[in-house]
């Protein structure tokens, strides 16, 4: 199969409906030529479900990314979807969470920081750590942020876990660059997902978004973002690490 990703092998996590990016980067890796393998957490039977929707069957493992026996034993499981002396080629990082309490800044207590902090920002790190025995020959990684330049409204502490997030890359992309594994971070806008409808007052900020976006920007639509995950996954980046990717129409570089 012909493609920017033919040959490779891609896992993909948080995959939870087919309204996601991470759904439809894991549908261009296909498209494109790749084998994937998704990750789950909870209802891994909604997941298989969703999987069944992609172009091609797509194994799925769970992957709860604050148990460290899930992260002990993630890259024995994944090798046994890939085969033996079979390299992982790619991640995709779309894990994001923060609690309720995450969402109002002056009041959030510690346990609800640091809960959206590791899964959104640490996890990037733990588990690119995790499954580098399966990339001895190196790779892409590549996670999905939400610009954390700015002090949006009602993203409050989930904003502060994006930067530590875009932080974590640029990091990874420094300690990893001797063992050519690239890191990097697709900026999307704001994406009418299941993610989404947890963010209290979530429609106020994607409502203003079209306006503001020179090249227009879709809320429903999460493939131009899914394509630059997929772009930086292939090899026509090979030199590109520790970069913030923005698929956003173009809003990150508008003045108010």
């Amino acid at each position: 199969m012909s493609g920017i990703l033919a040959g490779k092998r891609i896992l993909v996590t948080g995959v939870i409906t087919d309204a996601s990016i991470g759904f439809h980067a894991a549908r261009l890796a296909q498209e494109e030529g790749a084998e994937v393998i998704l990750t789950g957490f909870g209802r891994l039977t909604l997941v298989e479900r969703i999987a069944k929707r992609l172009p091609k069957p797509a194994p799925v493992i769970e992957l709860d990314v604050t148990n460290q026996e899930h992260l002990d034993t993630i890259a024995d499981r994944v090798r046994e979807h890939l085969g033996e002396g079979v390299d992982l080629d790619g991640i995709v990082h779309s894990i994001a969470f923060g609690p309720q309490g995450a969402f109002n800044f002056l009041e959030a207590s510690w346990e609800d920081v640091s809960t959206a902090v590791h899964v959104s920002a640490y996890s990037l790190k733990s588990l690119t750590t995790a499954l580098l025995p399966l990339m001895p020959r190196g790779g892409s990684v590549v996670g999905l942020t939400f610009d954390a330049k700015f002090a949006w409204p009602v993203y409050d502490w989930m904003g502060v876990a994006k930067a530590a997030l875009e932080s974590t890359s640029r990091y990874l992309a420094r300690d990893l660059g001797p063992k050519n594994v690239r890191s990097n971070l697709v900026a999307a806008g704001p994406i009418k997902s299941m993610a989404a409808k947890s963010i209290p007052g979530f429609e106020v900020l994607a409502d203003e978004w079209g306006d503001r976006a020179p090249i227009g920007w879709e809320i429903s639509d999460p493939e131009p973002a899914a394509r630059g995950v997929v772009a930086l996954l292939s090899d026509w980046f090979p030199k590109t690490t520790g970069e913030v990717v923005h698929v956003d129409g173009g809003v990150h570089m508008m003045g108010v």
